[in-house]
């Protein structure tokens, strides 16, 4: 069986690290190893939003990945934006143009941590700035412990497409975020909710595949994790 070509965001930094004097692209292995195990071929996707169109003409599938970084606040009408916010403006133009376009052809989405902020942003939701802030007896949402180990549990409600690809009605996930959902985006259902009320998951009935994760399954800490990828990559077979 052909393997579906899946897009993947990356993410930018300035020069220094690997990139002395250059600014560099980046993006851990994991997400391509991921993609990779479920049976798909990982495409890695530079920030040209005017050729947005021209790379979903290549592919079956998008991943919009997570990173150190906010969606601009003016993007989803907020008046004030909090100090803790930190933007890489034009990884976000790529991202929201690259993700409005496989979701109007309905090409499968799946958004990962921040990839889930940004696909509520595309679709006309907002966000939570900064957690601790907005939520009375917050979670510690960025975890003191290693990605690679579980932070919290999210519950999820049954008749949900992420509940049909799972089988579970609770998770146990990672957390690397001081944003989240706020307002979902018309069309959206929240599909995990953290014990603190923080939205963790959403998607769209009636696409395809549009699913959103506030965790990061790339790490596959669960089956559930694992069936993320598989269920995202069948759904990209067509």
């Amino acid at each position: 069986m052909a393997q579906p070509v899946i897009g993947l965001t990356l993410d930018h930094e300035p020069p220094g690290g690997y990139s002395k004097t250059q600014p560099w692209y980046a993006l851990r292995e994991n997400y391509c190893a991921a993609v990779s195990a479920a049976g798909g071929l990982p495409v890695l996707l530079p920030h040209e939003p005017a050729r947005a169109g021209d790379y979903l003409a290549l592919l079956d599938g998008l991943i919009v990945t997570g990173g150190a970084f906010d969606v601009d606040p003016k993007l989803f009408g907020a008046k004030t934006r909090h100090e803790s916010v930190s933007t890489k403006d034009r990884r976000t133009e790529f991202e929201l143009a690259v993700c409005r376009g496989a979701l109007k052809s309905d090409k499968p989405v799946l958004g990962i941590c921040g990839g889930e902020q940004l696909m509520n942003v595309a679709l006309g939701g907002t966000l939570i700035q900064h957690i601790p802030d907005e939520v009375k007896g917050a979670l510690a949402h960025e975890q003191p412990n290693p990605r690679t180990e579980p932070g919290h549990s999210v519950k999820i409600p049954k008749d949900t497409l992420l509940h049909r690809i799972t089988g579970a009605l609770a998770l146990e996930v990672n957390s690397a975020h001081h944003q989240a959902v706020k307002e979902v985006a018309p069309g959206l259902v929240v599909d995990a909710v953290a014990p603190d009320g923080v939205i963790e998951g959403i998607e769209d009935p009636k696409r395809r595949f549009c699913l959103g994760v506030q965790w990061h399954p790339e790490y596959l800490l669960s089956e559930g994790d694992k069936r993320i990828f598989s269920a995202f990559i069948a759904a990209s077979r067509g």
